[in-house]
């Protein structure tokens, strides 16, 4: 139990000082939105089947 209790500890303190509120100076970055991710996703899956079902070339 020493060693769970150690990662936790190790956890808890890497959230605590990534937290945004401790940050300071840091200029925020606007993040994408859910659309724009799932559309990203989308065109990975379609781009890497039709990759994947061309004979490679020699």
């Amino acid at each position: 139990m020493g060693k769970a209790a150690f990662q936790l500890s190790i956890a808890l303190i890497a959230l605590t000082a990534s937290s945004p509120a401790w940050a300071g100076g840091s200029t925020p970055i606007p993040e994408p939105t859910d659309l724009t991710l799932l559309a990203m996703g989308l065109a990975g899956l379609i781009i890497g089947r039709r990759a994947a079902k061309k004979p490679p070339k020699d």
